[in-house]
Parts: structure tokens; sequence; C-alpha cells
């Protein structure tokens, strides 16, 4: 699949063909574990990358293999979790986690078969999960391949870049620009966060 999009984009777009060939494969691949995935996502919220990682693994710690699990996280106290570096706020988001994975709001079994738009519907009803962190649920965990996430930063400012804007796009732009691009968005978004990896990028 990613081969045939990232073909796709090439035919169709000669600034994604650019970058495509400097970048080299997609290496998007799926991951199984959906709690674990959304208990990263939670932890690491507006942190770097370094203290997301660090926080990460002292609340990994706190579960049996390194593994949080639903049951786990809500035998675990807030103080505890608070004690491995997650704020106050933060621990009650992963407590409402485990909670609507336990009382089958979120339909784990199910989840891989629904749409994106009955995936955002149901993982937004969490507290702390909102549309962008569905957005990198869709793309790096379910890998769902024409997913567009207008409301990332990195997105936006590799448009600008590449695509010698004045200034970083708005929704309507994103909208327009990636319309010849469907269903291919997926793998679009993830060259365009790579390209800051290796920006500039020559002609």
């Amino acid at each position: 699949m990613l081969n045939r999009s990232a073909s796709a984009l090439k035919r169709r777009d000669k600034v994604l063909r650019r970058i495509i060939n400097q970048v080299g494969p997609c290496t998007i691949k799926p991951r199984r574990r959906y709690f674990v995935s959304l208990c990263d996502a939670i932890v690491s919220q507006q942190l770097s990358t370094k203290a997301a990682n660090t926080i990460s693994k002292r609340f990994r710690k706190l579960f049996h293999r390194a593994t949080p699990t639903p049951k786990g996280v809500l035998a675990t106290s807030i103080g505890q979790l608070r004690g491995v570096g997650l704020s106050g706020q933060k621990s009650k988001y992963v407590h409402d986690l485990a909670t609507k994975f336990s009382d089958g709001t979120i339909p784990t079994k199910k989840l891989a078969a629904l749409s994106d738009e009955e995936v955002i519907e149901i993982l937004t009803q969490v507290k702390g999960i909102g549309v962008w962190t569905v957005h990198m649920f869709l793309i790096f965990v379910l890998n769902r391949p024409d997913v567009w996430p207008i409301d990332d930063l990195g997105v936006r400012k590799a448009v600008q870049l590449q695509f010698n804007l004045n200034e970083l796009p708005h929704a309507n732009k994103l909208h327009e620009l990636a319309e010849p691009w469907r269903p291919h968005r997926t793998v679009a978004a993830w060259y365009l966060w790579r390209s800051l990896d290796n920006a500039p990028l020559d002609e």
C-alpha cells in the first residue's frame, strides 16, 4: 500500500515527487496495542520528545512487563501517576481512558473496522483526547490511508516551506492543496513531516 501511495503521489505532484525521491520509502507500520499507544499520546502532550520519553518510561515501569493495561491503570492512584511525572490533569485523563476501555465505550475489537469518522467520534469522548490525537492514532496505529491532519503544525510548516507560501496555510488552503492527493493523504503527510527533517531540500 505504501509504495503504491508514494508512486501515485509522485505522478500527481512534482513537489511531493522531489521529497519522496530524497526521503526514500515510507516506513509507517501498524501498531496493535491501542491502549498503550493512547496512553503514550496523553503522556507526551505538550512535552518535548526527550521529556515525553523519560516520563513515558517511568509510567510504564508502574505496570507488569512495563505494559499499561486498563485494569492496571485503574488500580494505580493519581498520586502514583503524579509520582512518575504526570500532571494531575494527565493522570485523570489516563484514568478516564482506562475507564472507557474497561466499560466498552471504546470497542477495542471493533475499532479497526470502524470508519475514520467513527473512530474520531469514539476516541474524542476521552478527556484529553482531541481530533489531532486521533489523527495520529489513525495514521500511526491503524495506518489509515487517507488521513490529512490539517491541525498539525509540522504539516502546516512543511507545506509553507515546500510550496513557497508566505504564511502558514489555513484549513481551506490545506484542503484545496491536498484534494488531488486523495486517497493517499496519510503518506503525503508523512513525507511532509520527513521533509522538515531534511530541510532545506534543493530543487
